[in-house]
């Protein structure tokens, strides 16, 4: 098979929910696990809009989880990822927290 009838190898093919023209999505690999759960956190910090409802709508709760649920991640995967996995993560955890402090606090204001 020629190299035109392969799609390519990061991305993957999916229909939309209409079933209409296939979408690419990147391949999923652990940065790209890690960068969801980072955009997760965003919309349910009110931060970005949230794809399904095109609203920006705080929920502390679930960016909290969501959050901590990468500071696990960070934790039980410690020692088994790459320099820049690591320092992605680390990262994402770091300014995610700072993020939700200053949120908290707006919220409570």
């Amino acid at each position: 098979m020629s190299d035109e009838q392969h799609p390519d190898k990061n991305t993957t093919e999916s229909k939309s929910p209409e079933g209409g023209a296939s979408v690419e999505l990147p391949q999923i690999n652990f940065s790209t696990f890690i960068l969801s759960l980072n955009s997760s956190a965003l919309v349910h910090l009110g931060l970005e809009t949230d794809p399904s409802t095109g609203s920006r709508v705080a929920n502390l709760p679930l960016a909290k989880q969501t959050i901590d649920i990468l500071a696990m991640l960070a934790e039980k995967t410690s020692g088994n990822l790459s320099n820049d996995e690591q320092r992605l993560l680390t990262n994402i955890v770091y300014e995610l927290r700072l993020m939700y402090v200053k949120q908290k606090e707006t919220s409570t204001s």
